[in-house]
């Protein structure tokens, strides 16, 4: 492959296709200046532009995209032990009319060859065996450049039986781990539609995320700061007693990357995480109402806005509402010169 900003994922290749085939080296781009200051859990940035776990398969995935203009790169999320990917299709392009303002909405495959505006996203969080992550992470740490951050994100892998103690220790193994390597900020993953074992949706529950959130801060060296990943919440309610449980512990909250729905016809009825344009209004208004609770209740964390990200204007908006930083999946893998003409465009 060549290193033009043309190489992108290939959706009806292989996750492990993919990986193999990541860009060989970074292409030779100029990235238009953004004036800041702009910051990324405190720590300086060079623009408010970033990448969530899921489409950063690896050291050469994320120096690529560092090179097109995203200055937080978040390294897909990785276990204690190898899990691997589920089968094709892992991005199944959907009907991009339908919008997602609730959870458990059906929605239809679009037509063959339809522009991927919106898909359903099924890994089901697959990672390399932990040897060989560390040392990919290192790689990538290496080569990022100045006023960049490198973000990796980590989940349990529970067992038969385990505690949450057992399960928030599993968090903070990897944790540990991820920043002996280089980790500049580990985001703890306590959202994911594309599993069904208890790690799908920690976040829901106070008690479970700030055990986990406490242990994890626990193995973090002191400047590397904690992020955690979280779904929709089901009322504001629920969403402040999360946030409050999690603020002594975690510098952010990344809201949110994907709503849960089901797909006619596909993934033998399960529900899948679905990314990209059908999610940008749901996912602006739960940023927003996270950055009331966050204001009202004096609480310290920073909001990572994500989701359906696909424009300037949607930067912006997410800024507006209380975003620190803002994060594209989708965009940036169908486009991946978009981060250079989002920059162009803020920058006028």
């Amino acid at each position: 492959m060549s290193a033009s900003p043309i190489d992108r994922y290939d959706i009806a290749k292989s996750y492990e296709w993919n990986y193999q085939q990541a860009p060989p080296s970074p292409p030779e781009v100029e990235a238009p200046i953004l004036p800041g200051p702009w910051t990324f859990c405190g720590l300086p940035v060079a623009s408010p532009l970033g990448m969530p776990a899921g489409p950063l398969l690896n050291s050469r995935w994320i120096l690529y995209y560092a090179a097109l203009g995203f200055d937080v790169l978040t390294y897909k999320t990785v276990r204690s032990g190898w899990r691997d990917s589920y089968d094709l299709p892992n991005l199944l392009p959907v009907d991009p009319a339908a919008v997602l303002d609730r959870e458990g909405l059906e929605m239809n495959a679009a037509a063959p060859g339809a522009a991927p505006a919106s898909w359903a996203i099924s890994f089901g969080m697959p990672s390399r065996d932990p040897v060989d992550w560390r040392t990919d992470v290192e790689r990538a740490k290496r080569g990022m450049g100045a006023r960049q951050v490198l973000s990796v994100s980590v989940v349990a892998s529970p067992q038969a039986g385990w505690t949450m103690s057992q399960l928030a220790a599993d968090f903070a193994q990897c944790a540990a781990w991820a920043a002996e390597a280089g980790a500049q900020v580990v985001e703890a993953n306590l959202s994911c539609p594309n599993v069904c074992t208890q790690e799908a949706d920690l976040y829901l529950s106070p008690e479970a995320a700030a055990e986990i959130a406490s242990t994890v801060r626990a193995r973090l060296p002191g400047n590397v700061p904690l992020a955690l990943k979280v779904g929709l919440f089901h009322n504001p309610e629920q969403a402040e007693a999360v946030l409050r449980a999690v603020n002594p512990y975690a510098q952010a909250v990344s809201s949110t990357n994907s709503i849960t729905a089901s797909v006619r016809g596909r993934f033998g009825g399960l529900r899948r995480g679905i990314g990209g344009a059908a999610t940008t209004a749901r996912c602006l208004r739960e940023l927003a109402m996270l950055s009331r609770l966050v204001a009202a209740g004096g609480l310290g964390l920073k909001l990572i806005g994500v989701g359906g990200v696909m424009t300037a204007r949607d930067v912006r908006d997410r800024l507006d509402a209380g975003a620190e930083n803002v994060h594209l999946a989708t965009a940036p893998m169908v486009d991946p010169s978009i981060g250079i003409r989002i920059r162009r465009e803020l920058a006028q």
